[in-house]
């Protein structure tokens, strides 16, 4: 779909209303399960069933789990579904959709549960120090999450298929073999399924590393302007963008989590409770880690839009072609429904990636 300005800026505004009432919903509604002793009675409830204070915790976070889920729905339907029908972006039927969502719980809950377990076993041995433990654990899980996501957890979702060769795929291997990167591999994915959105991805690390490219792109786009796809892609390695990503995380995550041991400890007789290990005390701990993520958001977001443009400029030296870079850019802005002229304000909180007017103009290009 190609929109009009004024149904780009209806569909942006629209999407980023739902997302921050839906984050004002879920906040709100974990404040007042907190204020009326509700995760009081779902903490009692757990341990009606065992006396074991693990399987309790499991009892009580799927309640929680639930009453969240029930809260967040409606939010995630409308933008996710309703709204992308809308501006006919979506392939998906209900029953498309209703599927991915399971999926992706079902994928979810075996690493989340087993993290819960053993935060709350760091929070019973270290007591207040338990942010250390855990900050050394998100590093190593989210390193391993990094290394076997798209080998094992991505064809979940989408049929992977080695590019083919091609005077398209010697272009792109020309590109990597003028770097010292290795790639297990250079992939189209069946993105179709879901939207009629195009983009490319640049994924893993070691030697887990693959270029992925969807299938919306490869019909959509000439040669010159995959290849200026991939060289954007390219210059993310080159920059060390991943690993400078993973170094800047794993220092937000030591401090977030820091400052939200204290902020914990500080507000737990605000709501009467007495300790930190109490079970009804947890869904505080979501509120304040929240608000970190909401408070630092705009910073990683400076960041990620710096890597943008160190990316854009990469492709365009490698390339030697700014007026296909000029035409990539118009053409994910019209087909990702991009908002080209987001507000000043609007964009310097929440988007991840400069406008698109914005990436042109640094690479040199015609709008």
């Amino acid at each position: 779909m190609t929109g009009t300005g004024h149904d780009v800026k209806r569909y942006n505004r629209t999407k980023l209303i739902v997302s921050l009432t839906g984050g004002v919903v879920s906040f709100c509604l974990t404040l007042a399960l907190l204020a009326f002793g509700i995760t009081h009675r779902f903490e009692q409830f757990a341990f009606s069933f065992t006396s074991n204070i693990y399987l309790a915790l499991l009892i009580f976070s799927v309640l929680f789990g639930i009453v969240s889920s029930i809260a967040s729905l409606p939010f995630s339907f409308f933008s996710g579904f309703i709204l992308e029908h809308r501006y006919s972006m979506s392939n998906q039927s209900f029953a498309q959709w209703c599927w991915e969502g399971i999926k992706g719980m079902l994928i979810s809950l075996p690493i989340m549960l087993p993290l819960a377990l053993l935060g709350y076993f760091f929070l019973l041995t270290f007591n207040f120090h338990w942010w250390l433990p855990v900050a050394v654990s998100l590093f190593i899980v989210s390193i391993g999450l990094s290394r076997i996501a798209p080998v094992l957890i991505l064809p979940l979702f989408y049929k992977l298929t080695p590019l083919e060769d091609s005077p398209l795929k010697e272009r792109i291997m020309q590109l990597v073999r003028s770097t010292s990167m290795t790639v297990e591999g250079i992939y189209t994915f069946n993105l179709s399924k879901t939207t009629k959105k195009a983009n490319a991805a640049f994924t893993g690390i070691g030697r887990s590393k693959r270029i992925l490219l969807g299938d919306t792109l490869m019909e959509n786009f000439t040669p010159d302007e995959i290849e200026t796809v991939f060289a954007h892609e390219l210059g993310h390695y080159t920059h060390g963008h991943i690993w400078k990503g993973i170094i800047v995380g794993t220092l937000s995550i030591f401090i977030g989590l820091y400052l939200t041991s204290l902020a914990y400890a500080a507000s737990l007789p605000w709501f009467g409770f007495t300790a930190i290990t109490q079970l009804a005390a947890l869904p505080l701990l979501t509120l304040w880690l929240g608000l970190y993520s909401l408070v630092t958001s705009p910073i990683s977001n400076i960041l990620s839009r710096k890597h943008e443009f160190e990316a854009d400029r990469y492709a365009v030296e490698r390339t030697g072609n700014t007026a296909a870079f000029a035409s990539t850019m118009n053409k994910l802005a019209s087909m990702n429904l991009a908002d080209r002229t987001p507000h000043p304000l609007v964009e310097f909180l929440f988007y991840s990636h400069p406008s698109i007017e914005k990436r042109i103009a640094a690479a040199g290009g015609t709008v």
